[in-house]
C-alpha cells in the first residue's frame, strides 16, 4: 500500500511551502497471498504431523486418507509456486515504484528549468530479494 507512504519534497526557495508527495501503487495483495499461504501450509503440516504420529494406525488402515493427504500436498505445492511468482512480481513492481529515478521524475520541483536533482543512495533490496528466493 504505497499510496499510504508520504514523503516531503525538498524546497527550492525560501518562500515556497513544503509539499508532500505520495507514492503510487498498491502491491499488498501478492504479499498477503504469500503470507497467508505460508500460514496455512504451516498449520496443515502441524496437523499432518499430529496425524502421522498420534493416529498412525488410522492413517495406515484407511486407504482414502493417504490419497487425500497427497492431493492436499500437491495443491499446496502448486499454490506455493503461484504465491512465490506473485510475490516476485509484486516485489519488482515495488522496486519500480520506489526507484530513485522514478521518484525524481514525479517531483514537480525537479522538473523546473535550471534545477538539477540527484538521488542519494540506492535503497538496499537484498533481504526482499531473498524472501522471493525462499
Amino acid at each position: 500500500r504505497l499510496y499510504q507512504i508520504p514523503f516531503g519534497m525538498p524546497e527550492c526557495t525560501a518562500d515556497s511551502e513544503a509539499r508532500t508527495l505520495y507514492l503510487v501503487g498498491d502491491f499488498s495483495a501478492p504479499a498477503e497471498f504469500f503470507v497467508t499461504l505460508g500460514v496455512f501450509s504451516f498449520l496443515y503440516s502441524m496437523a499432518a504431523l499430529v496425524l502421522y504420529l498420534r493416529f498412525h494406525s488410522l492413517y495406515t488402515e484407511n486407504t482414502k486418507l493417504p490419497f487425500t493427504d497427497f492431493c492436499v500436498t500437491v495443491c499446496f505445492a502448486f499454490f506455493w509456486l503461484v504465491a512465490a511468482a506473485a510475490w516476485g512480481k509484486g516485489l519488482s513492481d515495488v522496486k519500480a515504484a520506489t526507484r530513485p529515478s522514478t521518484l525524481i521524475a514525479a517531483m514537480a520541483v525537479c522538473q523546473a528549468e535550471g534545477v538539477s536533482c540527484s538521488a542519494g543512495t540506492t535503497p538496499a533490496m537484498g533481504l526482499a530479494n531473498i524472501s522471493v528466493v525462499r
